[in-house]
């Protein structure tokens, strides 16, 4: 699923049916028409980030974000801009459609150099928030076995009920459960399970528009269930198909800033 994408996942259009098709789809079929949600191919904005810990005490952290996709990659990065103790830190996702493990940097600008993300630390919370880095990439479908679970309506939206279980058994999570809106193909709710089984933390999606013929998730939120603490995603100021640098995309486009 691509999960957030950061925020920017977008409708795939279905040439059957719901009625027709959602009966014939399997789990693994559903989870690819997530993944492969078309967005176009430049899209860029604003982004608010709130940490929220279980007192209700909020902090504030302001982005811009750009992604460009290239057909068999596709690159995001994010500048934060504000406050100042992470001013002019940037991030750089690029995700393989052939099912490669993305490829992921951070730039600290107190260290003044780009850092590659390994493999070991895509488990780490980025930034203090409730994501880790792998949540940012794009999870590949076949990276899992994925299981029809039936059907729900979670915030008056009909959706059907995937279980994904890693074919990694090193995976960070166990299994997640993942509740696909029938009417746009959006994860609209994704449960993530630690390596006990236990729910560990839910994403969810509480707005989505359509933005140039396409649908655009414009709000999002995961909540640590065992820490009691959110992070909120809100994106604003969405542009799509203007064109961005290539040159943005590099390590040295993330020292530069946006």
């Amino acid at each position: 699923m691509k999960t957030i994408q950061f925020l920017t996942v977008t409708v795939l259009v279905i040439l059957f049916s719901f009625n027709q098709g959602y009966a014939q789809m399997s789990g693994q079929e559903i989870m690819e028409a997530v993944y492969n949600n078309p967005s176009g191919e430049n899209i860029q904005g604003q982004l608010e980030m709130r940490l929220i810990n279980k007192q209700g005490d909020t902090r504030v952290r302001e982005l811009q974000q750009y992604i460009k996709d290239e057909g068999a990659v596709e690159k995001t990065i994010m500048f934060f801009l504000s406050p100042a103790d992470v001013r002019n830190t940037s991030f750089m996702n690029w995700s393989y459609d052939d099912g490669r493990y993305d490829d992921q940097w951070i730039y600290l600008p107190a260290l003044k150099r780009v850092k590659r993300i390994s493999s070991d630390s895509k488990s780490d919370n980025f930034m203090g928030s409730d994501f880790t880095y792998d949540d940012l990439g794009d999870r590949h479908p076949n990276q899992d076995t994925h299981k029809l679970l039936g059907e729900e309506v979670v915030d008056g939206y009909a959706c059907v009920v995937v279980e994904s279980t890693p074919k990694d058994e090193a995976y960070m999570y166990s299994k997640t459960v993942t509740w696909v809106n029938k009417e746009n193909f959006i994860g609209i709710k994704r449960d993530f399970y630690d390596e006990d089984g236990d729910l560990l933390k839910t994403l969810h999606i509480s707005k989505f528009e359509k933005i140039s013929g396409y649908w655009v998730i414009l709000k999002t939120q995961m909540h640590n269930v065992q820490k009691d603490h959110r992070t909120e995603m809100i994106f604003t100021d969405v542009k799509l198909d203007q064109e961005i640098p290539e040159n943005k995309f590099t390590e040295r486009g993330m020292t530069l800033g946006r």
